[in-house]
């Protein structure tokens, strides 16, 4: 099965950088700004993309400073059943992010679209972690 894998160095405090991957205030500064999101094991989190219904994810794993894993449960049908892993690792002065998506049925447009989108949302990632702003999906261009 294919996987989406990227990496990205984030020069703040793992702590911070975990915060932001899994608080409201956090993914609405990196992701989207209409969501619903509990930083727990087993919690449903929701997150709105423009006017269509929400993307729903279960968190699958939850290891603070570590680890954040997400079931995708609702969403495009090509995103239900994939996993989403933030992976943290402190390296001297920056914090590594790799991301994953895995579990896609086939790599189609929708994949290579989301390939490129996840890289702007580490970018989004980064901005908000280092200077303070990110770059949510209303404030982007498509």
């Amino acid at each position: 099965m294919p996987s989406i894998e990227q990496i990205q160095y984030v020069k703040a405090p793992i702590g911070k950088v975990f915060a932001a991957l899994t608080t409201e205030p956090g993914l609405a500064a990196v992701w989207t700004d209409r969501l619903s999101v509990t930083p727990a094991l087993g919690a449903v989190n929701t997150f709105h993309f423009g006017e269509g219904k929400p993307d729903r994810m279960k968190v699958v794993a939850f290891e603070p400073d570590r680890r954040v894993i997400w079931e995708c449960i609702d969403s495009d049908p090509q995103w239900i059943g994939t996993e989403i892993s933030f992976e943290l690792e402190q390296r001297r002065d920056k914090v590594a992010v790799t991301l994953k998506q895995e579990k896609w049925r086939a790599v189609t447009e929708f994949y290579r679209f989301c390939n490129y989108n996840w890289g702007v949302f580490l970018l989004s990632l980064k901005g908000y972690c280092e200077d303070g702003k990110g770059l949510p999906y209303q404030d982007r261009k498509f």
